[in-house]
C-alpha cells in the first residue's frame, strides 16, 4: 500500500498510531509455531523457547539467530517459514481479533493516521491483509523490508513517521502490539504511548518489563486511552 502523505499534524495530541498486526490486530492461534516447526523439523525445545520469546521480531532475524549465522541455512527456513504460514492462511486459519476493525475504523475517523506493521514478509503480509479484505482497512502497511530493519530494533515506527509526515514529534506516535519486541521497538523510537496488548504471544509482566507505558487488554481499548491522552 502507497504511503500518505500529510502536510502537518493534525489536532490530536497522538495523530499517528503504529499497530502490530499477528497477536494485536490478528489472531495468531499457533500458527507461528506451526510454521516454524514446518521450517524447521526436528527443532529442539530450546529453538521452540526462542522462537517464543521472540515473537512479533523480524522473522529472517529470528531464523538468522537459530541457525547460528548460516545465512544460507536462515534464508532457507525463512522461505520455509512464509511459505507454510501463506498456506495455513490460504486454508482459512486467519481471522480479525475481535474489536479490531473497527478499532482500526474508529482511529481513522478520529482523524488518526493508523499505520499496519508485521514481523512477516511482505507477501505473507499481503496474504494476510488479503484474506481478511483489509487492503484498505490502514493508512498504510509496513514490513521489515520497507523499513531496513524489523523489530526490535526502532525502523517500522520511525519508517510510518517519515512514510506519513502524520506527526511532528515521535512522542506524539502512539505503538500497540502484543510482544516484547514491539514495545522495545516503541521505545526505541521514542513513541509517547507504547501499549501491549494481552491476545497474543506475551503476559503483562513480559509488557512490563519490555517497558510499556500501558497494558490493555485487547487493541479495542486503545482509542479510549488516547481520549485520555489528550
Amino acid at each position: 500500500m502507497s504511503g500518505v502523505t500529510h502536510s502537518g499534524t493534525t489536532a490530536h495530541p497522538v495523530p499517528l498510531v503504529v499497530l502490530d498486526m499477528a497477536g494485536t490486530t490478528v489472531a495468531d492461534d499457533g500458527l507461528v509455531e506451526r510454521a516454524f516447526a514446518a521450517a524447521l523439523p526436528g527443532h529442539d525445545a530450546r529453538q521452540l523457547d526462542h522462537v517464543r520469546a521472540t515473537m512479533g521480531a523480524s522473522k529472517i532475524a529470528v531464523f538468522r539467530q537459530l541457525c547460528d549465522g548460516d545465512e544460507e541455512r536462515a534464508h532457507q527456513a525463512n522461505t520455509a517459514f512464509e511459505r507454510a504460514y501463506a498456506e495455513l492462511v490460504a486454508a482459512g486459519h486467519c481471522a480479525p481479533l475481535p474489536g479490531a476493525e473497527d478499532t482500526v475504523r474508529r482511529l481513522r475517523a478520529e482523524g488518526r493516521t493508523v499505520v499496519l506493521t508485521t514481523g512477516f514478509a511482505r507477501d505473507t503480509q499481503d496474504r494476510i491483509l488479503a484474506a481478511l479484505g483489509w487492503q484498505r482497512l490502514a493508512d498504510l502497511t509496513l514490513c521489515p523490508a520497507d523499513a531496513g530493519r524489523g523489530r526490535p530494533h526502532p525502523d517500522l515506527v520511525l519508517t510510518a513517521l517519515l512514510r506519513t509526515r502524520a506527526a511532528d514529534d515521535v512522542r506524539h506516535v502512539a505503538v500497540c502490539g502484543d510482544t516484547a519486541s514491539d514495545i522495545t521497538c516503541g521505545r526505541r523510537a521514542g513513541a509517547g504511548v507504547v501499549a501491549g496488548v494481552l491476545t497474543g504471544a506475551h503476559d503483562a509482566p513480559t509488557l512490563r518489563a519490555a517497558g510499556a507505558t500501558h497494558v490493555l487488554r485487547t487493541v479495542a481499548e486503545l482509542p479510549e486511552l488516547l481520549r485520555r491522552e489528550a
